[in-house]
């Protein structure tokens, strides 16, 4: 399936809260009045894309079209245009389709090193996997490093892939220390002229203050080892955590400076809004997004893709 009909898959469930709260909602020749832009600002944050983006929206209907007769596509039209420069932000991401990795902070010369971080649960190291293979795929050469010491199935899990993707992966015994693990993977891609090091880290509550100090010290670590790094420190977000992922987003970014987002498992919620109010709220682009359990179910986010998705058919 192509890449929109799998966005749109796995938006359905939350097309499917707009469509039921807001299908009937503009009709032709009706004047729009406060009534129906409070009750579509209430539709808009069942989907979790918070009271800010949505008042945004609706701000914007409110000078162009407040107290006129309907018109719902051009209603619709604004809403979406609305949508996408929240999304978009202050313009310095870009998503290229023909340069999948266009949204990442690449290092000027050497190797990049991407910091991964996460709670337990979101589908972390799967989206290693994928992101490794999206790379690979692009002609770069990746150095894994296992940083989730804590469990041994991570590591394995992590390793399994590796080998199937074909990049070489750094892993120490159980219990160790994950800044040194951290630090060796760095040192290796620099080693062998890697393009792209992707440090694992152990899944962990944003709650957790001692974890959370720990993602701290790996993050000084790898900036000891190669000057600037990490390069990108991207979160991954289990969609289905609605507006918890505000909380993950601003605890993560305190501890790793979260540049950006792997969205995981948009297809079992009806909360994808979620990635609006992250943008909103804190400034961090949603970068890649899972559209499946397959090692090639990592695409490029479209800002233009998802808000075009999300409002087909309505």
């Amino acid at each position: 399936m192509a890449f929109f009909g799998k966005l749109k898959s796995a938006l359905k469930k939350t097309k499917d809260v707009l469509r039921t709260d807001v299908r009937d909602l503009f009709k032709a020749g009706e004047i729009l009045d406060e009534v129906k832009l409070e009750e579509f600002h209430r539709g808009l944050i069942t989907t979790d894309m918070g009271v800010e983006a949505a008042s945004e929206v609706v701000e914007s209907l409110r000078k162009e079209f407040g107290g006129r007769t309907v018109d719902p596509k051009a209603i619709w039209e604004n809403v979406k245009e609305t949508l996408k420069l929240i999304l978009k932000g202050d313009g310095s991401t870009d998503w290229d389709p023909d340069n999948p990795v266009s949204p990442l902070n690449m290092a000027e010369s050497g190797t990049t090193v991407i910091l991964v971080s996460g709670v337990n649960g979101v589908g972390k190291t799967t989206s290693i996997a994928k992101l490794a293979n999206f790379l690979t795929k692009a002609n770069k050469k990746v150095v894994l490093a296992a940083g989730d010491t804590f469990r041994a199935a991570a590591v394995e899990q992590l390793t399994m892939w590796s080998q199937r993707i074909g990049c070489e992966i750094v892993r120490k015994d159980e219990g160790s220390d994950p800044a040194s693990v951290a630090f060796a993977g760095c040192d290796q891609a620099d080693k062998i002229g890697a393009d792209v090091a992707i440090i694992d880290t152990a899944g962990r509550l944003q709650t957790q203050q001692n974890l959370m100090q720990e993602l701290e010290k790996i993050h000084r670590v790898i900036g000891k080892r190669i000057e600037g790094a990490p390069h990108e420190s991207l979160l991954v977000l289990d969609a289905t955590t609605g507006q918890n992922g505000i909380s993950q987003a601003s605890k993560f970014s305190a501890a790793a400076n979260c540049t950006g987002i792997i969205l995981t498992k948009l297809d079992g919620t009806a909360k994808g809004g979620v990635v609006v109010a992250i943008r909103k709220k804190m400034g961090i682009p949603v970068k890649y997004i899972g559209v499946g359990e397959q090692i090639d179910d990592l695409q490029l986010f479209s800002p233009d893709d998802f808000v075009e998705a999300l409002f087909e058919e309505i």
